[in-house]
């Protein structure tokens, strides 16, 4: 595959990637709701890796393409904006209270785990559903022209 065609192809599965989050986040709620801690860790664990890996699809993509404006104009651009900032300032907070989480689970500390994850939830779940919003504003909505790799505007030749 070229970079072309991942530069096509990433920000769909990037969005692929958060739809699934999501639908692992809410599994894992659901499960510790009803008392099945063995589903929800198994949920979590899942939706960790899941947003892991769409980290590092979302930082190649990035690298490749590099910064995609948006097209769209009035009202639609405030929107996304307001979704886009509100998005970015609690991504960044996303890993770290994952990783808060693994670590209490795993000295045992529930009381901890529990309310951190009454902030932790509800953070992860928006930063995955804006995430997904995020992408069909940019891409569908209000799309640009396609945009070209980094490397091939740098006269470099290379295939993945």
């Amino acid at each position: 595959m070229s970079l072309a065609d991942a530069a096509l192809w990433l920000p769909s599965i990037n969005a692929a990637l958060n739809s699934i989050a999501t639908v692992l986040l809410a599994a894992g709620w659901i499960f510790i709701r009803r008392g099945n801690w063995r589903a929800h860790r198994a949920m979590m664990v899942a939706a960790f890796a899941v947003s892991t890996l769409f980290l590092a699809c979302y930082l190649s993509y990035h690298a490749i393409v590099g910064h995609v404006p948006f097209t769209g104009q009035g009202t639609a651009r405030a929107v996304y904006f307001t979704i886009l900032i509100t998005h970015i300032l609690l991504a960044v907070t996303v890993p770290v209270l994952a990783i808060a989480m693994f670590v209490l689970a795993a000295r045992g500390r529930w009381d901890a785990h529990r309310r951190l994850g009454r902030i932790t939830m509800p953070i992860w779940l928006y930063v995955s559903v804006t995430g997904v919003v995020i992408y069909l504003m940019l891409y569908h909505f209000y799309p640009g022209r396609p945009r070209e790799p980094i490397i091939a505007k740098a006269g470099a030749v290379a295939a993945v």
